[in-house]
């Protein structure tokens, strides 16, 4: 799994986006950019189709399970990673039904986020 796997990173709080994005670098991760939205997302990913995508679950307009249904439409084999607060596990499910390599919870431990990207891209 090479380190310059281009990675997107989707949530609508820039805060979070920059935590995910860190920790990703401190682990070797260089080739991330992000989306603050579902609709954004979906752009993002037809205009760089990114080995990976980390999407937050709960966004306004377009949440991330939209974005997530929207981008294995047209792009079936997409690697995507859900991020989700405590006590979502309804909305975790539905991911995974719909295509999701695996979640990660929120407020993020860095160790975990790495894992599961490594799995995922492997």
């Amino acid at each position: 799994m090479p380190a310059d796997s281009k990675i997107l990173v989707v949530d609508d709080a820039s805060f979070m986006r920059l935590i995910i994005k860190d920790i990703l670098v401190k682990n070797g991760f260089t080739a991330c950019f992000e989306a603050a939205s579902g609709i954004e997302a979906v752009q993002r990913f037809h205009e760089q189709e990114p080995d990976l995508v980390l999407m937050d679950i709960t966004m306004p307009g377009v949440d991330g399970i939209s974005a997530l249904r929207a981008i294995r439409k047209t792009h079936p084999q997409a690697k995507v990673i859900m991020c989700s607060a405590m006590g979502q596990q309804s909305l975790v499910l539905q991911a995974f039904q719909e295509g999701a390599r695996d979640f990660v919870v929120k407020p993020f431990d860095a160790f975990r986020v790495v894992d599961a990207v490594r799995r995922v891209l492997a």
